[in-house]
């Protein structure tokens, strides 16, 4: 076993004393002088003043992201603020201060319909992409509520993780694909050659979205059958929306316009806000946005 440091000794002297001990007996039974005890006082003194002010930012970040933030995120946002600090630091103080971002809970699925098959795996867990608007994937997973249920429906760009659109709705239909895709195509018209990935569910399957990814030059990919890691790259993006602001929220949406507020809230959020370190620790959004000025 180790014997205590100087500090470590000073600050058990400091403790005793407030029962009453005097400071001589204290520092002889211990073996520290005077003139050390005081350097060490005043030396913690200085360090709990210099991590008063990171403390406090550290804080701000946490509570600005909704106490999602660990450690990993937290240290390159202070970075990112032009902030130099070890990471180590940043996880001592935010042990101190009690603050754990969220971590998931579970492994999560997404809803899935009938399976089948129209469409060849082309993506085949090759995830990588050279810029944006390469490879898309969507897919609709499930939200059980105390009044209903909700599904949503994204389309998630594989290079930038943005999200492109999405719809949710409280049936997993067809108007529900229709709405996603044409605000994706409102938003970026021009998309010939990209690859859309997905499961085998029947949405996918379905003439409609056939047709509409044919008529914009879109090549449809699919997932083999009942294998959730050729779409891992959207079950990840669920379990991180569900883990955020679905898990432990659920009595806070008391109706469907409630949990829509907060599902737009949170892919705002998550496109221009969240940093993550695939997106060199910029929000999805400014990722894509440095990425095409660069092209």
């Amino acid at each position: 076993m180790r014997s205590a440091t100087q500090g470590e000794k000073a600050a058990i002297v400091q403790e005793l004393r407030k029962e009453g001990h005097r400071l001589n007996d204290l520092l002889d039974a211990i073996g520290l002088s005077r003139s050390t005890y005081y350097y060490e006082l005043g030396r913690t003194d200085k360090v709990e003043e210099r991590n008063a002010e990171l403390s406090s930012e550290i804080a701000v970040i946490f509570n600005e992201n909704r106490k999602r933030y660990g450690v990993r995120r937290v240290h390159h946002e202070l970075l990112n603020r032009g902030l130099q600090v070890n990471h180590k630091r940043v996880q001592r103080i935010m042990n101190q201060l009690k603050l754990f971002g969220k971590r998931p809970k579970e492994k999560y699925h997404s809803y899935k319909g009938d399976v089948g098959k129209v469409a060849d795996n082309i993506i085949n867990r090759d995830f990588s992409t050279e810029k944006p608007l390469q490879k898309w994937t969507t897919d609709v997973s499930q939200f059980n509520l105390s009044w209903g249920k909700c599904y949503i429906s994204p389309i998630l760009d594989m290079n930038t993780n943005e999200i492109i659109s999405y719809n949710l709705s409280t049936s997993p239909n067809m108007d529900q694909i229709r709405d996603m895709l044409n605000k994706a195509f409102e938003r970026f018209p021009s998309v010939q050659g990209l690859v859309m990935h997905s499961d085998q569910g029947w949405q996918y399957q379905h003439a409609f979205y056939r047709g509409e990814l044919q008529k914009h030059g879109i090549i449809q990919s699919m997932s083999r059958k009942g294998n959730c890691y050729d779409n891992c790259i959207m079950e990840t993006f669920f379990g991180r929306l569900k883990n955020e602001m679905f898990y432990g929220f659920e009595k806070d949406y008391s109706s469907f316009e409630a949990f829509s507020n907060a599902i737009a809230e949170y892919i705002d959020y998550y496109n221009n806000s969240r940093i993550q370190a695939k997106t060199k620790w910029m929000p999805p959004s400014k990722f894509r946005e440095a990425s095409m000025m660069e092209a």
